[in-house]
């Protein structure tokens, strides 16, 4: 009766004349969910008849309530996908054959559903000829499609793989196959050739050509197929770093296909050193024959992999170590060496504490790019890191190369760093200047720097004089004004004659967009020894007047719970 009861309601609600996608969705889910409650039920009792009249009529419901509502909302994507999830769920393969033929009328635009649909076919349905026509079917909506190219490449491999497999399990079982026989040029993956030769005439760029390899890489009959992809990527992409990265790895692929067995721990760390050493000397002819930036940056990415790699032979280590720094300083004589890159060798440099050499290349790197903030940031750390005496001459260094806008990363390291090592005279000093220096909307931050760092080491007369002065000058975070009233908080003799000067100073300013800010003014009048409860009202009609939009119903609805005693 209670099932009944439900699934009437829901019923009603998906006969309505304005149909609700939200209605649809859950009766179907609770559909499902019954389905599920079904099943479990009949593991438990071992009860297995009445499938036709249960499930079954179950199964057909939610299946045409998917139709009606992809039917209605058939933009919505991710609702075809659950009556695809479903369908395989419930091993439903006739319906799904429907709903991904229908699917794919209207959004053919998808190429990744043309994938999905093909690789069912493939893999479920075993229909190595459905899944082609598919493809073949994509491809003429998507000419160009990378994605829909590799998998319809992996397909045909797959196909010849499976029929490569019938063959030689026929030929053990010594059975006659008549006038069936299987044809050499199939089994030898020549139909994933032709993909490969028609994608690409059409698709350009040598990420594909390296994706296709790496499918024919899985298959162990397409040494051909690999040979022809590998010749023509050499002979098209000469002159991309990518095809130069790709052949430098390859040589210690190479080295790793001769058996190792019966190889003592010190051979094998030689003969990785020996591949290592081959593949730097690929690199080293690829940076000759292509001087570019991301040649360098590949070349350096494979050193550093190579030297993040765990081993336990510290000849190694050290091997990889001096290499890598080697080519660091060969792609920085040629100028090729890039913000990143500086930045990744000086944290080698500092990790391999020669502190000097870092100090060097700092500098190096602030002569390149003289005009960014985070060169200049990274060379002042390694100063302080490693307590130079010119910190305070490089910083000033900084500040004369680097325009005003963006300069907020220096100012708050060099307060910061001469708060730990500077007088106070000159820190205070400083931080003045910082606040003519900065733009405005960056020295909003320098001020509450400043607040903070004035409450903690002169105290509170001292902050009360320089908030006063610091208002006199816009812009204003919330979080000054909110420092300044925590400060008044924290005091013995906490005057909530101060504490409205400083919400009325931070209403002035950002009243009419923060709701929290009229409703702590609100609570320190009803809380405060002195605060006056009756200010409450004019406090509210204030805010009722001053905030925007939505904000005026959010306020009432957190003042009701206030009043109630919830907030």
């Amino acid at each position: 009766r209670a099932v009944l009861r439900k699934a009437s309601a829901l019923e009603y609600k998906i006969q309505r004349r304005a149909l609700r996608k939200e209605d649809f969705i859950n009766y179907i889910q609770y559909e499902v969910n019954l389905l599920e409650l079904i099943k479990k039920r009949r593991a438990r009792i071992g009860y297995s008849f009445k499938k036709d009249e249960i499930e079954h009529s179950i199964l057909h419901r939610v299946h045409s309530l998917f139709n009606r509502a992809t039917g209605k909302w058939k933009d919505d994507v991710q609702l075809w996908l659950s009556h695809v999830a479903f369908c395989k769920q419930w091993n439903a393969k006739h319906q799904l054959s429907k709903v991904f033929s229908t699917m794919l009328a209207i959004h053919s635009n998808k190429p990744a559903l043309w994938i999905m649909a093909a690789k069912w076919e493939m893999e479920t349905r075993l229909s190595s000829e459905n899944a082609r026509h598919l493809f073949l079917r994509a491809l003429r909506f998507h000419p160009e499609c990378p994605k829909l190219y590799q998998e319809y490449f992996r397909m045909e491999l797959m196909h010849a793989e499976k029929q490569r497999k019938e063959k030689k399990e026929f030929e053990q079982a010594k059975m006659d196959l008549g006038e069936f026989n299987y044809s050499e040029e199939i089994l030898n993956g020549e139909m994933a050739r032709i993909v490969y030769r028609d994608a690409s005439q059409k698709i350009k760029g040598v990420e594909f050509q390296l994706a296709v390899l790496s499918i024919a890489k899985l298959f162990d009959f397409t040494q051909d197929l690999q040979k022809e992809i590998l010749e023509s990527l050499q002979a098209r992409y000469a002159h991309d770093p990518l095809t130069w990265d790709y052949m430098a790895r390859r040589e210690l692929e190479l080295g790793s296909l001769q058996p190792t067995e019966h190889t003592t721990k010190q051979k094998k760390v030689s003969e990785m050193a020996q591949r290592e050493e081959r593949c730097c000397a690929v690199f080293d002819e690829a940076v000759r024959a292509v001087p570019a930036d991301d040649m360098w940056k590949c070349y350096i990415t494979f050193c550093l992999e190579r030297y993040n790699r765990k081993t336990n032979s510290e000849e190694l280590k050290q091997k990889r170590l001096e290499r890598t720094l080697n080519v660091f300083s060969k792609a920085h004589e040629s100028n090729l060496l890039s913000e990143a890159l500086y930045k990744q060798w000086l944290q080698l440099l500092l990790d391999s504490n020669l502190s000097e050499k870092a100090v060097e290349v700092a500098e190096a790197a602030t002569r390149h790019f003289s005009q960014s903030v985070d060169t200049w940031q990274m060379r002042l750390q390694v100063l302080i890191q490693l307590k130079r005496d010119d910190v305070t001459q490089c910083f000033e260094e900084a500040i004369k190369h680097v325009k005003s806008k963006g300069t907020l990363p220096l100012w708050t390291l060099w307060v910061e760093w001469s708060e730990g090592t500077n007088s106070k005279e000159d820190t205070e000093a400083l931080y003045q200047r910082s606040l003519h220096a900065t733009m405005p909307a960056e020295s909003v931050t320098m001020k509450e720097m400043y607040l903070d760092w004035t409450y903690r080491n002169c105290g509170y007369k001292k902050v009360k004089r320089l908030f006063t002065s610091l208002c006199e000058n816009r812009p204003f975070s919330l979080d000054f004004f909110r420092k300044m009233i925590q400060v008044e908080k924290e005091q013995e003799s906490c005057k909530m004659l101060h504490l409205r000067e400083y919400y009325e100073r931070a209403l002035r300013e950002f009243g009419s967009t923060n709701t929290d800010l009229w409703l702590d003014y609100i609570k320190e009048e009803l809380s405060h020894p002195q605060g006056k409860p009756e200010n409450c009202g004019s406090i509210h009609w204030r805010a009722m007047k001053m905030l925007q939009g939505d904000l005026v119903e959010d306020f009432v609805s957190k003042y009701t719970l206030l009043q109630t005693g919830h907030l």
